[in-house]
This record gives C-alpha cells, sequence and structure tokens, in this order.
C-alpha cells in the first residue's frame, strides 16, 4: 500500500513545527529566567513553602532527573526528585492510625494539683494525695504521685514533716500567735533624763496592740508580774495566744523575759519562736 502525502499533511507538520518552536522559545525564556533567579540569589537558600515544594515535586517527578537537568531549574533535580519521593511516601503514611503503646501520659493539670497538695499538706503522703485526687475525679496511681514528686524534687511526707519552713509555720498557727517586744523612751524627770522600758504584746491575726507595761527597771519581778496580768483568766490579753514572736535583740533575750510566759500559764503562750537578731528591724507595733 502505497503512502499518498495529502496538502493537509504539509499544514499539520508546518503547524506541530511552529508549536514545537514556541515550546522551545518558551523552554529558553524560563531557563533564562531560573538562571536570573538563582544569580539573584547567589549562595543564599531559597526557602519554599509545603505547597510550593509539593507543586515543583508533582512536575518535577513527571519530568524525570535527565530532563531536570537539561532545563536548568532553580533546584537541583536531586532536591527535587527528594520532594517527589517524600510526597510519595506520606501517601502510605498511616502514623496517626497507629495506637500510642504504654499508658497515657499525666496531663499538666494533674502535675500541678499534686505539686500543690505536696506544699500545702506537708504530712500528705502518696496514697493521701491519690485519694485527694480520686475526690476530684483524676485516676492516677500513688506510683504515679511518686515519681511526679520526685522529678519535682519534692521528698516523700515522712521527710518534708522534718522541714517545715518558717511561712508555714506561721501560717498554721496565726490565729493562736503573738508577738511581744520592748522598745524605749527619755523622759525628763526631778531626777534627769530617765530611760522608760515600754513593753508590748500584739495579736497578730487581729493586729490589735495592747501595752503590757512602762517601767524604768524590767527586773525578773516586774516581768513576772506583766506576765500574770497578760495570762489573766478573766481579762488577759494572751488568753488566746500560744506561741509568742520574741526579738533576740536587747533586753527581750534575757530569761526573765521569755520564761514567766512558760511558767504562768500552761496551754496559754506556751511556746517562744525567736526572731531576727536585728535590733533595728523591730515589729511593726513597735515601729
Amino acid at each position: 500500500m502505497r503512502f499518498i502525502f495529502q496538502p493537509w499533511h504539509l499544514l499539520l507538520t508546518i503547524l506541530a513545527g511552529l508549536i514545537n518552536r514556541q515550546q522551545q522559545e518558551i523552554i529558553e525564556y524560563l531557563r533564562a529566567e531560573n538562571q536570573i533567579v538563582k544569580e539573584a540569589h547567589g549562595k543564599r537558600r531559597i526557602r519554599l513553602n509545603d505547597d510550593q515544594r509539593r507543586r515543583l515535586a508533582v512536575k518535577g517527578g513527571v519530568l524525570g532527573r535527565k530532563v531536570l537537568g537539561e532545563i536548568g531549574a532553580a533546584f537541583s533535580p536531586d532536591t527535587i526528585l527528594r520532594w517527589h519521593r517524600q510526597l510519595v511516601a506520606e501517601k502510605w503514611n498511616y502514623s496517626e492510625r497507629r495506637r500510642t503503646v504504654g499508658r497515657p501520659r499525666v496531663t499538666p493539670e494533674i502535675v500541678e494539683l499534686v505539686l500543690r497538695m505536696a506544699r500545702e499538706n506537708r504530712t500528705w503522703g502518696y496514697d493521701r494525695i491519690q485519694g485527694a485526687l480520686a475526690n476530684l475525679g483524676h485516676k492516677v496511681s500513688d506510683t504515679t504521685v511518686g515519681s511526679i514528686l520526685r522529678e519535682h524534687g519534692i521528698e516523700p511526707a515522712r521527710d518534708r514533716k522534718r522541714q517545715s519552713t518558717w511561712k508555714e509555720f506561721l501560717e498554721a498557727h496565726w490565729d493562736v500567735l503573738g508577738s511581744i517586744d520592748f522598745t524605749t523612751i527619755e523622759v525628763w524627770t526631778t531626777s534627769g533624763l530617765v530611760t522608760f522600758y515600754l513593753l508590748f504584746v500584739m495579736e497578730v491575726a487581729t493586729r490589735r496592740v495592747h501595752l503590757a507595761g512602762c517601767t524604768p527597771s524590767p527586773d525578773e519581778k516586774w516581768m513576772k508580774q506583766v506576765a500574770r496580768n497578760l495570762t489573766d483568766s478573766v481579762d488577759g490579753s494572751l488568753l488566746s495566744t500560744r506561741y509568742l514572736l520574741i526579738s533576740t535583740g536587747g533586753r527581750s533575750t534575757s530569761s526573765s523575759t521569755g520564761l514567766p510566759f512558760r511558767s504562768s500559764r500552761g496551754a496559754s503562750a506556751s511556746g517562744a519562736a525567736r526572731a531576727s537578731p536585728d535590733g533595728v528591724r523591730r515589729p511593726a507595733h513597735i515601729q
């Protein structure tokens, strides 16, 4: 069978040549444009977002390594094909369907509750904290509670009991805490300038201040009488006080200051907690 060349065959050949030439010119333009972009960036890295990389990977995967090398792309063929391989791998990535191995992690809310309970309640052990969490609707084991406390440097309850801070002592005994201290005043008398000692006591919870006495010579006899007045069963100022804050400076450190309060009345004012030895930093009721 002989092939007869028709006129329209010539027309198609000319049209295909024109299209091919146009495509070649487009390719040459894109090569020149890519080269200019590369020269403009120099050695700086061209940063693309995920969508831009995906689009280049789809187009580059179809062309292949050889063609990508010929067109002089802004990115190397290895880079574009690597993006294409990652795109294919993501199709078969079912990691979101996998089940987590082991027990679920403890939420930050539970961790914060455990730490708060341990710090505010030094006598609470692991089981007590676990029970308190269960009352709040959080189910954790005592082992988990212990692990959380160890991770944050908090010791077991038996060790925390012996490490009470000054702040915790004040908060625990605030309603039965009193403060006592001396101050002086210079008074002109017929015999000259005389120093009088003023003894003040204060109920820490109510901030109520009482003048316990005033004398030029606060000896042991005078202090014992003041102690009897302050702890009187009818109108004593320290009836509800169990602990006294006593300054460690000046006359308040003498035995005559603290001992009468511990011996005159059993339950009231039975303890003496010594404050800072800095004589200048006196309690607020003295200032």
